[in-house]
């Protein structure tokens, strides 16, 4: 983040819902983040396995 920007405009690009949502509802938010986060780096650990075992197998061929 810009250290020359505001709170103000920081608080202005915040989603009204998310400056107004419960606790439990941030509670939820987060969860989704951190499974959305564990499912990314789980797609990306999968790619890499994918990609070292073709060429494992072409280099075999």
């Amino acid at each position: 983040m810009s250290p020359d920007l505001t709170i103000q405009q920081i608080a202005e690009t915040i989603p009204k819902a998310v400056l107004n949502a419960s606790d439990k509802d941030l509670e939820s938010f987060q969860k989704i983040l951190e499974e959305t986060i564990k499912l990314r780096e789980g797609h990306r650990n999968l790619q890499q396995l994918i990609k070292s075992f073709s060429s494992s197998v072409i280099q075999r061929s």
